[in-house]
């Protein structure tokens, strides 16, 4: 009689933990799909301002770029022709040029696009690998929970209780959607 109580006590337990298992899983994939939401969220909100600033930040070194070009290209064009005239012009060129330039680089000291750059192709990379990481968690738990619906003795619990396969990653392209716009879910287009 205590043998056969303390197996139906074994078998009680092996059914909670299993059951409670499965739950688990189900909770963790549920979280799961909704990280997948925050960071494409994350991205369709980041990236676009990031690429303004980047924008914003190489337009403003292109204007310092352009202005010393120019009175280089004065002076050059002065040096070859040795005129008075040319020498006369690129000089009020560069003098016109130089107070410009002064309180461009007065205001921003370290020309940092490449820098901006740099910071910006490793957000992208950041963002790239957190959507990969998230999807990566949904399809990880739904093969663990898919998994405990068909291994034997667990299956017979899973029937037992109702629990049905989960489907995992599933985008709009197949006609479920997470509260994500279809224009959050494509990769955002860069144009410098």
């Amino acid at each position: 009689m205590i043998v056969l109580v303390v197996i139906l006590a074994l078998i009680f337990f092996y059914v909670i933990s299993v059951y409670n298992s499965l739950q688990a899983l189900k909770t963790q994939i549920k979280a799961s799909i909704q990280e997948i939401g925050n960071q494409l969220k994350r991205q369709a909100g980041l990236i676009p301002n990031l690429e303004v600033a980047v924008k914003g930040q190489l337009k403003h070194e292109q204007g310092i770029y352009k202005m010393l070009t120019e009175a280089r290209q004065s002076v050059a064009k002065a040096d070859a022709s040795g005129t008075a005239k040319d020498i006369d012009q690129a000089l009020s060129k560069i003098q016109n040029l130089i107070p410009q330039i002064q309180v461009v680089v007065e205001s921003n000291p370290e020309l940092k696009a490449n820098e901006t750059i740099t910071k910006f192709m490793d957000e992208l990379t950041d963002t790239a690998d957190k959507l990969t990481y998230a999807r990566r968690s949904v399809i990880d738990l739904s093969q663990s929970f898919n998994e405990k619906l068909v291994v034997f003795p667990s299956n017979l619990i899973a029937k037992l209780f109702g629990f049905k396969e989960e489907k995992g990653l599933m985008t709009s392209s197949s006609g479920a959607h997470l509260e994500v716009s279809s224009e959050e879910e494509k990769s955002p287009k860069v144009n410098l």
